[in-house]
């Protein structure tokens, strides 16, 4: 192990050189462009040539994390198996690559500001004035290399949020930028994402945009070793070669990214241009020849060429964000992927179901599936949901918030328990089916402090879950804070509902299930967080199986 280091004032920064090499991966023009997609491609390219990755996201909002923030505004978030409530991208790392996705796999602003102000008031800077340079841009680097300590990758892979130019993001580039510094040209690599947009009244394609937001990047002090181009067009050679031109990189490193059918597809389409090839060439590592012959026909054949086709239903509060459930869509096209067919996802709106009653907006789905959420708005619209799904026989799966209300449901339609609600939605209710643990009631701060991360599960035998998981301990992922009621256990029981899993700690209800029903399946954890397009998780897989047999 050797080291290498700059001064800075005071204070040298070491650079421990392991076998760790980095990778930052920034966006310009424009957000949405798919900063997650292709740190997750290049991950999964990487992988496939036999080396271990680590991915994180450096996310500029001043939020400590995303646990508060309204779906609206941030879209899932999503958790990890310790515990951490972080950005969606973190789901593509997980999805499309074997990474293990930690607490310490995302940083924001907030995290890092906390830090280095916690220790200012703690007096550890010895009276220094603290300043973003280099306190914090220090505290960022530390930050980094601790996903490279704690996962022992060869390669780091680090998305930083936001877009070229944003004030937010300006320490976050400035750390990315000191690292070729701190660490040498061959152990760091930019990938910058960047729009070449189609101009359609004048027939034509445009790169100053690209040249404009490369610019932007240089200026900071970052020189991208390859662009990837997210275009509508093909790039002709001519293109290429212009912004190879005149952002300073080689014709090769300019990398087409037109939209794909699937998002499974990209990692091949980096493949074919070479893009691992030119990222393992400049960072001087060894790698063994390879191809992805395995992900294009067990994954991205199967979703552009389905034999089947099945119509789900998801009843939600939060229809109109396509990222407020990113990773139920996905798990629902990997369990697609494992039974050969082209899941449809209808979107309703659990308000609208409310208004106009679950007949004509779910008359067509196959399977009807509720998701998590907070808050009464749109209770009652999943409540009829789920009671048209058990009464009409139809294939239900419920997550989370979707356990609990199919828990009210069957308490007030079956066991004629008038009222029954959850203390969440109705504090005063008669019937509390649904409640705080008594440990939740003295909780103030809500950043955090919900049940949160990996927990064991134990399974019944002779229940669909047990035929679903094929084994009796688990371990699922949580992010709740209300629980099932025990005081009804019995009763409930009584009238057919089947508690087939068990948090064996606290003897709390995790899976329920209905015996006389082809497929009625809740549970209080979230397993669409571990699904993956090669490896459908089981409840999923399970569910789309038995809806495909009420459509045929």
């Amino acid at each position: 192990m050797a080291f290498r280091g700059r001064s800075i004032g005071s204070k040298r920064l070491l650079c421990i050189y392991t076998m760790a090499k980095y990778i930052f991966i920034t966006g310009g023009v424009i957000s949405s462009l798919g900063k997650g997609i292709t740190s997750a491609s290049i991950g999964k390219i990487l992988e496939s040539r036999g080396l271990k990755v680590a991915l994180m996201k450096l996310d500029p909002y001043i939020n400590v994390d995303p646990g508060t923030m309204n779906p609206y505004q941030h879209g899932e978030v999503y958790v990890t198996e310790d515990g951490a409530e972080t950005d969606l991208d973190l789901g593509h790392y997980e999805r499309f690559t074997n990474a293990r996705i930690t607490r310490f796999s995302n940083v924001t602003t907030g995290q890092v500001y906390n830090a280095v102000i916690s220790r200012e008031r703690r007096g550890d800077y010895l009276g220094k004035t603290i300043q973003v340079i280099p306190h914090i841009t220090n505290e960022i680097k530390e930050r980094i290399k601790k996903v490279a300590s704690v996962s022992g990758a060869q390669i780091v892979l680090v998305e930083v949020g936001g877009t070229v130019g944003d004030i937010e993001s300006l320490p976050f580039l400035e750390a990315a930028r000191q690292f070729r510094m701190d660490c040498g040209q061959e152990n760091v690599f930019y990938v910058h994402v960047t729009l070449i947009p189609f101009i359609k009244v004048a027939g034509e394609i445009k790169t100053k945009p690209t040249q404009h937001s490369v610019g932007t990047l240089r200026e900071i002090g970052i020189q991208p070793d390859a662009l990837i181009c997210r275009t509508e067009k093909p790039l002709s050679a001519d293109i290429r070669a212009k912004i190879a031109l005149f952002c300073s990189i080689k014709e090769e490193a300019v990398i087409e990214a037109r939209d794909a059918e699937s998002i499974y597809e990209v990692p091949l389409v980096y493949k074919n241009q070479g893009l691992d090839r030119i990222i393992l060439r400049h960072l001087n590592l060894k790698f063994k020849s390879y191809d992805l012959a395995s992900w294009r026909k067990n994954v991205v054949d199967k979703v552009v060429n389905p034999r089947y086709k099945v119509n789900i239903a998801v009843v939600g509060k939060y229809i109109e964000l396509q990222d407020a459930y990113k990773s139920i869509y996905e798990a629902l096209v990997h369990a697609g992927i494992a039974n050969d067919a082209k899941v449809i996802i209808d979107k309703v709106d659990s308000e609208d179901v409310e208004k106009e009653g679950p007949d004509k907006l779910l008359r067509n789905a196959s399977g009807i599936l509720v998701p998590g959420g907070f808050g009464y708005r749109g209770i009652e619209g999943k409540i009829r949901a789920i009671n048209y799904a058990r009464t009409s026989r139809i294939p239900f799966l419920g997550l989370c918030l979707g356990m609990q209300c199919a828990t009210i449901e069957f308490a007030r339609n079956v066991c004629s328990l008038k009222g029954a609600n959850s203390t969440e939605f109705n504090k005063r209710t008669l019937h509390p089916v649904i409640s705080l643990l008594e440990e939740q009631r003295q909780v103030k701060n809500l950043g955090g402090t919900m049940r949160l991360g990996s927990y064991i599960c134990r399974i019944k035998k002779k229940t669909r879950a047990f035929a679903a998981y094929k084994k009796s301990m688990i371990w699922e992922r949580h992010r709740h804070r209300y629980e099932f009621n025990n005081k009804y256990r019995k009763l409930l029981e009584k009238k057919g509902m089947v508690f087939s899993g068990i948090y064996p700690k606290q003897n709390l209800v995790e899976i329920i299930e209905l015996k006389e029903h082809p497929y009625f399946i809740a549970v209080q954890f979230h397993p669409e967080f571990k699904s993956k397009p090669d490896r459908a998780h089981p409840l999923f897989r399970e569910f789309i199986r038995n809806a495909l047999k009420i459509k045929k």
